[in-house]
């Protein structure tokens, strides 16, 4: 019994220390519930589609690059939804402008890769749950990963790009926004 409670006490101090460690992600544009701004135009939803401006500090010694993603654990598919995949973000990068989700990449940094969503292409994909279905959580993560490069192409599907991500991470933080219709 001793060694199952002290399960739960490791976990939760190693919780602690990776939060002590300082690796933060912020935007100006999440503030608990997502704007029109932020939430998808289609599919019945009717948004500006504009992924947030996202800033992180505090990464561990050893980012050798950034991945960023939007997932939706709540989506009635039994897999989640992914909203947003951008990988192999340079590590002298810590930021991603407001717009920098949109279909071209124009406003990424140069190197960084955009990948399919489970909206079929790339780019950001907004908040878009069906209606009555309650709100949804949208988790918005910056990870920093032990590799320059992940070794993917933009037409990767999101869960191989999900996989490789965790793979290869050291840390990550992220911001969690609510959205319902």
């Amino acid at each position: 019994m001793g060694a199952l409670l002290r399960i739960p006490f490791l976990a939760l101090m190693t919780a602690v220390l990776l939060m002590a460690e300082g690796f933060t992600l912020e935007s100006p544009d999440i503030h608990g519930q997502l704007s029109l701004k932020q939430v998808y135009n289609g599919f019945g939803c009717h948004g500006e589609n504009l992924s947030p401006g996202l800033s992180w500090h505090g990464e561990p010694k050893g980012t050798k690059s950034f991945a960023v993603t939007v997932y939706d654990p709540d989506a009635p598919t039994g897999s989640g939804w992914w909203h947003w995949l951008v990988f192999n973000i340079p590590a002298r990068v810590h930021s991603l402008p407001r717009g920098a989700g949109s279909s071209d990449g124009s406003l990424l940094p140069k190197g960084a890769v955009q990948s399919v969503t489970d909206f079929g292409k790339p780019g950001y994909g907004g908040a878009c749950p069906p209606p009555g279905d309650g709100p949804h959580r949208y988790i918005f993560t910056v990870y920093a990963l032990d590799v320059a490069k992940l070794p993917l192409k933009p037409d990767t599907p999101p869960a191989m790009v999900g996989y490789m991500i965790e793979k290869h991470a050291l840390a990550k933080a992220s911001l969690m926004a609510y959205y319902g219709r």
